[in-house]
């Protein structure tokens, strides 16, 4: 939510961003590395229960520094506090320890926090990318139809292949065709 609506502000596509607290303090860490340890737990020879975490805190609010900062915007310019997303019952502080899996699994996790959040925004800037060349030619990614009237348009965008494939009938309702730098889900 947070690195989506960051690169959406970046692109003009969206205003604002509604959060509740953002001082709760969370440990952050990368999928990748919570199945590397999965998969560790899976070659033990007995099961045992292991926390998979990365023994690091940090805030809502330095989560927002990083994924803003990385486009160069102010996030105190576009976060809004709404009670509807304060918790009733908010934990301030969710901190694991993740000993026992260094210890006995060998496990440590190789993404930072700081790594986590650029990983974040980088993959949602290529989705708002793509959200604004469609925006540009006047569609909606989420409702996308296409007329002739804007074949040209989007063949100069770089959908040449999706064109190709609406113009001679063979593009299908959820079929994925990629176009130059972009992949898109056609809804006819």
């Amino acid at each position: 939510k947070r690195t989506r609506a960051a690169t959406r502000i970046k692109l003009g596509l969206q205003k604002d961003l509604y959060l509740g607290n953002v001082d709760a303090k969370r440990d952050w860490g990368f999928a990748g590395d919570y199945v590397e340890a999965m998969w560790l737990m899976l070659q033990q020879d007995a099961p045992d229960d292991y926390v998979v975490a990365t023994g690091e805190t940090h805030s809502v609010r330095e989560f927002l520094d990083e994924a803003f900062g990385r486009l160069d915007l102010d996030w105190t310019e576009y976060v809004k506090k709404d009670p509807k997303y304060f918790r009733p019952t908010e934990v301030d502080i969710l901190l694991g320890d993740p000993g026992k899996a260094k210890k006995e699994l060998g496990w440590r996790p190789k993404v930072t926090f700081k790594e986590l959040a650029q990983m974040m925004t980088d993959a949602d800037m290529k989705l708002a990318e793509e959200e604004k060349i469609l925006k540009d030619h006047g569609r909606d990614w989420q409702t996308m139809k296409f007329d002739t009237d804007k074949l040209g348009q989007m063949i100069e965008a770089g959908c040449a292949e999706v064109c190709f494939a609406l113009l001679h009938g063979s593009a299908k309702e959820g079929d994925v065709r990629p176009g130059g730098d972009i992949d898109i889900a056609l809804y006819m």
